[in-house]
């Protein structure tokens, strides 16, 4: 698996025992690291572009995303999130614990 050494920023906004507020803010290049999703999410995209998916296989997948356009996901999704864009991207997740 290969690895990458710029993190994202990631920016915690609410925590309680029904869900977590993640707000991710990624320059060019950078990561979340490669996690698992422990919980079900929904993630809403701040601004559009493309977001790479790296998977435990190093196959890749290409994820185009919509300011405001929000998606569900459930747990047990393992990846590393790339922003392969020329510019600064962000979104929130929000956790259901």
């Amino acid at each position: 698996m290969q690895t990458y050494e710029k993190l994202a920023t990631s920016i915690p906004q609410i925590r309680n025992s029904k869900i977590n507020v993640t707000e991710w803010q990624f320059k060019p290049g950078e990561t979340t690291g490669f996690h698992v999703h422990e919980y079900d999410y929904i993630v809403v995209p701040l601004v559009s572009g493309e977001l790479t998916a790296i998977h435990s296989d190093d196959s890749t997948t290409i994820q185009v995303l919509e300011a405001g356009k929000s998606y569900f996901r459930q747990k047990g999704v393992e990846h590393n999130i790339l922003n392969s864009n020329s510019f600064d991207f962000s979104f929130v997740e929000i956790e259901l614990l």
